[in-house]
Parts: C-alpha cells; structure tokens; sequence
C-alpha cells in the first residue's frame, strides 16, 4: 500500500518585490505597534474632526468630562482635548514628535504625525496633509520619566534665572547702582552654580525663605557663597524694589560700628557731620539689610540690634527721637553661633530673634561635582575681567581639584585658577601641570583624588552614567514588585504607579539588555 502523501511544508509568508508593497507593508505595521504599545492613539481628519479612537484612549474620556465614545469621536479635536497642538500639525503638516500635553486626564508624552495622501506626480512620495495620528506614548510621566523631568525642570529653572539675570542687569536699573551709591541687589539663584543635591537643597530652601518676611540666617564656612545667596533672596523676595544694603561687621571698628547702623544726629559726637547721617538700617528701609559677619558682633551692640529687630524703630547717636523702619535682615556667619551663645560672647535672645530661617551653605568638599561647572564659570569671569582665554583644564585636572580639602572654598578655587592661569604658559592644564603649579604656589601637601573615603565602592557606582543607573533601579524595582504580587502584573503596575503597557515595554527592554 502506498504510503500517504506528506502533508505540503507551509512556508513562512514572504516580503512583497514591490516597493509600494513593501511601505504599505510597514506603515501597517508600525500602525499596529503603536495601537499596542501606546497609552492610546486617534485619527483626525483634514478638518480635525475626530474620526477614530482605539481601545487605549477610550479610558481617558471620563477625565475628559465624556461618558459615551459618540460625545467625543466626531466633533473637532480642539473641543474635546484642552491644550492640544493637533490643528498646528495638520496647519504645517510638521510632525510633533515628543512634547507634554497637561489637561484635565492628567500630563502625558505625546506624539502627533501628519498623514499624507500619495502624490499623483511621476516621482511618487507624499502629497497633501489628509489628517493626523495622535498617539499617547506615556501616561503618568511624573512617575514613569521623573529621573528626565527633573533634570529637565532643574535646567530649565536655572536657565529662566540666567536670562532673567541678564536682562534685569542689563535694562533693568534696579540691578544697577544707585543715584546715592547703594547698591542693589546684582545675583540671582542662576548665579549660584552647581547641580548637586547639595546645591539644589540649599538653592531650594533659599528660594522658599525669599518668599517670606522674616529674618533668614546663612550658616557655613568661609567662601561658600553666603553673600551671593543674600542677593539672590534678596532679587526673588518682594522687596526687590527696595535698597539691598550689605554691613560686614567684622570689617567695621567696634567704635563706628553703631553710627554705621543707627546713624547720627548732627554734632553727637567730635567731628560728626553737622547736618548728621542715616545708618544702613535706614538706608535699607523697604529693602532687606545684609549682616555679615553677625558672629563678630560686640555683645554690648548686641542688645541694641535686637531691640531695633523687635520694635522695628532705631534711635540715631545723639538723638531722643525713635525712627521707624522697614528691613528684611539676612544675617551670615561663619562661625558656631550655638557655641559662642554657651561661651556668653552671643546674646541666646539675638541668636533665637535671627535663627528664623537658618540656610546652611555647604562646602565645597561636600559638592565635588559642581566643581567643573565651578571652574568653566570661574575661568569665564575671570577671561571677561583680564580679556585673556579662559584656562581649559584637562579630566585628570579636573580630578585632582575635586580631591583637595578646599579650606577656604569657592574663594580658594578662584585663588588657584587665577593662578594657574598666571604660572601655566599654555590654556591647556593637566593634571602634572596644576600640581606643579599648586606646589610653586605654596601648596606643599597636594591631595590626590581619593573617593575611599566617601563611600569606596558605592561612591564609584554612581560614577556611571546616569541612564544605566536608573535602569538598574528600574529592573530592582520590577524584580521586587513582580515578587511581592505573586508575578501579578497587573497588580505590579498599580504597585509601581505605571501603567500596564509601561510595565511590559520595561520588561521588554529588561529581557533585551
């Protein structure tokens, strides 16, 4: 008996020869993988009527304020979705690729693109814009792109602080010097550089502390950048109109240090001024007074600060008569105040009176990675004050600067760039080059980069890029998720606060890596 024919072999179905076939072939696809992919997709027609909407979006229209599919496919897709840019691109017929749209579903990634009809021309290729494709690629992406938004928003803010910096400097005549000498307040928060969580933190509570009235206390070492943040509260706060008036105390005799701040009625003392003085305290009214220093100050004027603080009027030398007054006071100090009141050289009353808002600048060493932003601004002013290029400091440069203690700061960088850039004979610093130089300057003891003793490995692991280390966070956080729901995904994108497509494109890209 003969044996039974073998079944036929199916062959796996092959790529169309033609290239019509072929874009046709891929446009469905990509349509396809969108629709599954995505958060939810629509079509608009040429008039930007809505015209279709997939599964994904239909989730979004209770937010939207619609109970039924027909309240929304059919009507004009500004009616129905706020803030969208879909009529620009049927407009321009540009695609948008990336952008964040904010309405009342909530914020999302989206992606808008033109469609085209096929053009009659001899050459082919795309005709006139027929309609549009809206496409969700992420929903919540104050969860799923924090990492991004962050450090987009971080950028952005410093960016809108420098153009408004430049601006007021250069056409606002607040930011210039006054009529009788005072000057105004002349840096902003852009003017503090640096993007470490040091930095920001402080840059942060700084911007908070502006928005009030009472007595802010700037806490750090020498060079740290205190005064600056002075004027920047100064620039945010409501009183940027007013006079921003700067004292260093330690830099006034005890004698004159009164008159300084009270001023003085004409003849109340040998040789005053016959038609007398305003003190800074008044000079300052309206705007905010700067005490540097506040930790050198005598303890005998000290009561008489605090009085001014309290009752808000002052009483000039030599005058029976109280002058009211209106001044924010931002106080600095390098020095341990708490250590000083238990010494009994600090009033504790004048300590609590101006420990309102205490701001704590921290040091240099405790933000290494601002450092070459540091050096790149540094070397910027310095080329603007000399007209000489701005010194180019290798990696390895880079590095041994990030290793010194950095006693005296901020200060002292500037100290060693200026410098460097005095003893090198070339723009170009490296490493061998800067620790001559520092040598030669008197720096007997040059520390080479030592991270040991800031973590040792840890600390080298977030030397890595930072889109591998957001990875591997993700991928933990999954494995730990997927684990404490029994493998349930569902239940891991509610977990995680993502949705379920997000979930199975980073176990995708998991699987992949």
């Amino acid at each position: 008996m003969p044996a039974a024919p073998a079944a036929p072999f199916a062959l796996p179905p092959a790529l169309p020869l033609d290239a019509e076939g072929i874009l046709a072939l891929a446009a469905r696809s990509m349509f396809h993988l969108f629709s599954s992919i995505s958060q939810g997709m629509f079509l608009v027609d040429s008039s930007g009527r809505i015209v279709w909407v997939n599964e994904g979006y239909r989730r979004f229209l209770p937010a939207l304020g619609f109970s039924s599919i027909d309240q929304f496919q059919g009507h004009m897709v500004e009616d129905v979705i706020p803030n969208t840019q879909m009529r620009r691109v049927l407009e321009t017929g540009e695609p948008i690729l990336v952008d964040l749209l904010t309405n009342k579903a909530g914020t999302f990634v989206v992606s808008r693109i033109p469609l085209r009809a096929e053009s009659d021309g001899p050459e082919g290729g795309a005709g006139d814009v027929i309609g549009a494709i809206g496409i969700v690629l992420f929903d919540q992406p104050e969860t799923t792109l924090q990492p991004l938004i962050s450090k987009f928003a971080l950028l952005q803010r410093d960016l809108d602080d420098a153009r408004r910096e430049l601006a007021s400097q250069r056409n606002n005549p607040l930011y210039q010097h006054a009529p009788d000498g005072q000057r105004r307040s002349k840096y902003t928060f852009a003017s503090f550089i640096g993007s470490s969580p040091a930095a920001v933190e402080v840059k942060r509570h700084a911007r908070r502390a502006a928005q009030s009235t009472s007595p802010v206390l700037l806490l750090g070492e020498t060079g740290t950048g205190k005064e600056l943040l002075a004027h920047a509260i100064h620039a945010s706060s409501a009183r940027a109109k007013g006079m921003f008036v700067s004292v260093n105390i330690a830099a006034v005799p005890d004698t004159l240090l009164e008159a300084e701040f009270f001023g003085f009625a004409p003849g109340a003392f040998t040789g005053a001024d016959r038609r007398g003085r305003e003190g800074k305290f008044k000079l300052a009214d309206g705007g905010s007074l700067f005490l540097d220093e506040i930790g050198d100050m005598p303890l005998g004027l000290q009561a008489k600060l605090l009085r001014a603080l309290q009752e808000g009027e002052i009483e000039p030398l030599g005058s029976n008569k109280l002058v009211p007054f209106d001044a924010r006071v931002i106080a600095a100090t390098s020095r341990d105040l708490p250590e000083l009141v238990r010494r009994g050289l600090f009033r504790e009353d004048l300590y609590y009176r101006l420990n309102v808002l205490p701001l704590r600048v921290p040091p240099l060493r405790e933000r290494r990675s601002d450092i070459p932003a540091l050096v790149e601004a540094l070397g910027e002013d310095m080329a603007l004050r000399s007209g000489e290029a701005p010194p180019e400091l290798t990696p390895d440069a880079l590095a041994l600067l990030a290793g010194q203690h950095w006693r005296g700061n901020i200060r002292e960088l500037r100290n060693v760039l200026e410098q460097v850039t005095m003893r090198s004979d070339s723009q170009r610093i490296d490493a061998v080059q800067l620790e001559r130089i520092l040598r030669e300057a008197g720096l007997d003891q040059i520390e080479l980069p030592d991270l040991s003793h800031v973590g040792g490995d840890e600390e080298a692991a977030l030397l890595r890029p930072l889109a591998q280390q957001v990875a591997e966070l993700e991928q933990r956080a999954i494995a730990a998720a997927m684990a404490s729901t029994g493998g349930n995904k569902l239940a891991t994108s509610r977990l995680l606060g993502i949705s379920r497509a997000t979930l199975y494109e980073r176990m995708t890209n998991q699987g992949r890596s």
